[in-house]
C-alpha cells in the first residue's frame, strides 16, 4: 500500500489530480475537509465540543452547526481559531487513520490537505506531492469557477504557505500550470510508474 499526500494552494488543481487518481488508479480518497465537516454533525465527536465552545448560537433548526457563523467568528479571534483547531486537527487525524485501516487492501490511498505539513501528515504519508499552478493561472480560475473577487483571492493566497515553502516540504511538484491537463496527467504517470504503481486495466 502506498500513502501518497497531495497539498497545494487555492486554485492550483487538486481537485483535478485527486479525480484523475481515483478513476486511472483506483486511490482511495481522504480529503481532510471533507473529513472535518463529517466530524461536525450532529452526535460526531467535534459536534458537541465545538457547540461548548461556541454555544448554542451556532446550531440550527436541524442541529448542523452553522460553519459560516463559526467561520465568522475565529477570522479575528486567534485565540477562538486555536481551541477550534485544538478540537477539529486531532479528530480529522484520528479519522484519517481509521480509514487507513479500514482500506487497508487498497493499494493506493491519497490524502488531501492544504495543512498537510502543518499537522505532520509526513509521519503518515509515504510522500507529499505539491500540485503547483503559476499564480496568474489560479486566479483565472478561482474567477471562472468560484466568481472569486481580484481581492478576495488576494487575501486568500496570501493566507497560505508560499509557492517557496509547499517545495522545500514536499517530496516532489507537479506542475498542473498548463491548460492542457494531459501533460499534468502524463507527470502523475510517469511519477506513479516510477513507484511501481499501475494503471487500471
Amino acid at each position: 500500500m502506498k500513502i501518497l499526500g497531495i497539498t497545494g494552494g487555492v486554485g492550483c488543481g487538486k481537485s483535478t489530480v485527486l479525480h484523475y487518481l481515483e478513476e486511472a488508479y483506483g486511490a482511495f480518497l481522504i480529503e481532510c475537509d471533507q473529513v472535518a465537516k463529517d466530524l461536525q454533525e450532529p452526535g460526531e465527536v467535534c459536534w458537541q465540543p465545538m457547540i461548548n465552545l461556541f454555544g448554542e448560537q451556532i446550531v440550527r433548526e436541524d442541529q448542523s452547526i452553522d460553519r459560516s457563523a463559526v467561520a465568522k467568528m475565529v477570522f479575528q479571534n486567534a485565540d477562538l481559531r486555536e481551541k477550534l483547531n485544538a478540537i477539529v486537527h486531532p479528530a480529522v487525524k484520528e479519522r484519517v487513520h481509521q480509514l487507513i485501516e479500514a482500506h487497508a487492501d487498497c493499494p493506493l490511498i491519497v490524502i488531501e490537505a492544504a495543512l498537510l505539513m502543518d499537522d505532520n501528515y509526513d509521519l503518515i504519508c509515504d510522500e507529499i506531492w505539491y500540485i503547483h499552478a503559476d499564480e496568474p493561472v489560479r486566479r483565472q480560475r478561482l474567477k471562472c469557477s468560484r466568481g472569486y473577487t481580484d481581492e478576495r483571492i488576494t487575501q486568500m493566497i496570501r493566507s497560505q504557505r508560499t509557492e517557496e515553502s509547499f517545495r522545500a516540504l514536499t517530496t516532489l511538484t507537479i506542475d498542473n500550470s498548463d491548460e492542457n491537463v494531459q501533460n499534468t496527467f502524463w507527470q502523475l504517470d510517469r511519477e506513479l510508474a516510477m513507484r511501481g504503481i499501475k494503471k487500471r486495466n
